[in-house]
């Protein structure tokens, strides 16, 4: 399985502080791969590194074996890679419709037939065209959730970047949008990297994970050996027990 996402030796500081320290990781074309660990542990940092929202001090990531140079992206990264972030609230601009959210991607990219697309892409995210022209204030949570994912979705990457993507969501809520996002990896083919305190949502969502720690990755399974407690670092056991319901008592 050829690399989508290359990872090495990368590392992000920030005022003297090191965010990220030496991180390498690979992830497989078509891979689920989870990134897990407490709060401050740098696993957001890795995707927002790569996205180009982070500064990195050195080391190297490639797309699909391509180097990216510097930490400004070009419109090409962002038809293969793109990201969906936690907070549905804050990811959507408050005064544009749900069609000039779904627009604007289209138009930034010279991709026509928006028309089309847009109500495809809503479709697929199992909101239908009533919602092009409602505001993300009219939209509950999951909804606005569903609309980002769509928004993600339209110009049709080939990576998606993945930061806690359901966790200011209901239970309920967030298990739909995980198996909608389950679904649409497996039928776009796509590579995902998802970020998550919930080893739970990992084990089900990811093949192989990374357990990071102070800006380091401690650990490296699979989601198979975290689902049998097959891990060795005390740091990873101490996740398990951490994560409600992961872990029986």
């Amino acid at each position: 399985m050829s690399a989508a996402l290359s990872i090495d030796n990368l590392s992000v500081v920030y005022d003297h502080f090191y965010a990220l320290k030496d991180v390498s990781v690979e992830i497989g074309t078509g891979e689920s791969f989870g990134l897990v660990g407490e709060s401050g542990s740098g696993k957001s940092t890795l995707l927002r590194a790569v996205a180009g929202l982070a500064p990195v001090k050195s080391g190297t990531i490639r797309i699909h074996g391509e180097p990216l140079v510097g930490s400004r992206r070009s419109k090409d990264f962002y038809r293969h890679v793109q990201m969906v972030f936690q907070d549905p609230y804050g990811s959507l601009h408050p005064r544009q419709t749900i069609d000039r959210l779904l627009l604007e991607p289209l138009a930034i990219h010279s991709i026509g037939d928006s028309e089309t697309r847009i109500a495809r892409a809503l479709d697929e995210v199992g909101l239908g065209n009533g919602f092009r022209f409602r505001y993300p204030h009219q939209l509950s949570g999951g909804q606005r959730q569903r609309v980002a994912i769509a928004r993600a979705l339209i110009v049709e990457p080939s990576i998606l970047l993945l930061d806690e993507p359901t966790s200011a969501l209901d239970a309920s809520v967030q298990a739909e949008v995980l198996n909608l996002l389950e679904d649409v990896r497996r039928d776009r083919k796509l590579t995902f990297v998802m970020v998550s305190h919930d080893l739970g949502v990992i084990t089900h969502m990811c093949e192989r994970l990374a357990v990071m720690r102070n800006g380091a990755v401690v650990e490296r399974l699979t989601a198979s050996q975290l689902s049998q407690a097959a891990v060795c670092e005390d740091y990873t056991k101490n996740l398990m027990i951490a994560s409600k319901g992961f872990v029986k008592a």
